[in-house]
């Protein structure tokens, strides 16, 4: 059995660690409420360009944009892969990439090519590790995703696509459901899906172009895939602050428990030392007698 001071300073050592893992979790539980108000707070622009998208696709102009267009034979596949910059958060990373890995073995078993956009950290690193084909990159997002920092990393994977290098774009990601659930998603991104474009009421409208459809609807979709990465990395912070609290909670009642046990493990060796020094004392004193 280890000898008290070597339990004293386990113990001591247990209890910093479960100061940090709750200083953690407090600082996780604030930042996943700022990080759902951001989610929500994008969901009505989404919805809005969502549904002038849906029109556009329906309208029928003179210009069919490449986005809306299925290919007929896919030989090379995108995936764009959202994770956190940090970990401490569970297997919230491990169930998205463990995810995009499945689906990636599976086209390459169809002989298809598969490249890689990475958002976050985690990602990236590990892309990197099994020697995928990163194609684009973006780390450091922050706290507060901005837009204009995406731009760059899915604009090759756009402009890939609309280049016909690309001919299925794919994105995953650990969609919020609720504090406790987070769940690894992969969607697909491009070509734009009819059933993501399909009219709040079923009517469509048509639009007068200035200066004329081909210009506008070309801004307008890359708005909307720009749109949906956002909403995707919103949700995904989301998802990494509410697992982080959840993992540090753990981590902190683990503690908790250790602590519990390493001080009955205290008191027992500290009542075996004094049991062992009184035992010696009346030795001695029937020894001298």
């Amino acid at each position: 059995m280890a000898g008290s001071k070597e339990i004293r300073n386990k113990i001591k050592s247990v209890e910093n660690t479960r100061k940090i893992t709750r200083a953690m979790e407090m600082v996780a539980a604030s930042k996943m409420r700022k990080a759902q108000e951001r989610m929500r707070a994008a969901r009505p622009y989404a919805e809005k360009i969502r549904q002038v998208a849906a029109h556009l696709s329906r309208a029928n102009p003179e210009y069919k944009h490449p986005f809306l267009v299925k290919r007929d034979v896919i030989k090379n596949v995108a995936v764009i892969i959202i994770t956190s910059d940090k970990g401490l958060c569970g297997g919230l990373n491990t169930n998205v990439l463990r995810l995009v890995v499945g689906r990636m073995k599976e086209l390459e078993g169809e002989s298809k090519g598969v490249s890689v956009c990475a958002i976050g950290n985690k990602g990236f690193s590990f892309m990197s590790r099994i020697g995928a084909k990163v194609k684009s990159h973006m780390t450091g997002l922050g706290d507060i995703p901005h837009i204009e920092n995406l731009i760059g990393a899915v604009k090759v994977m756009l402009d890939a696509y609309t280049a016909g290098e690309i001919d299925a774009v794919y994105i995953s990601y650990n969609g919020f459901i609720n504090t406790m659930k987070q769940e690894p998603r992969i969607e697909q991104l491009l070509p734009l899906s009819s059933k993501n474009l399909e009219p709040a009421n079923g009517s469509t409208w048509d639009y007068i172009y200035e200066p004329d459809a081909k210009i506008i609807v070309d801004e307008l979709l890359v708005r909307y895939i720009e749109s949906l990465v956002y909403n995707a990395v919103t949700e995904n912070q989301a998802s990494e602050q509410s697992a982080r609290m959840v993992a540090m909670k753990a981590a902190s009642d683990n503690a908790k428990e250790v602590i519990g046990e390493l001080k009955l493990i205290y008191n027992k060796a500290r009542q075996a030392a004094i049991t062992k020094e009184i035992s010696e004392i009346v030795g001695g004193a029937a020894a001298v007698s």
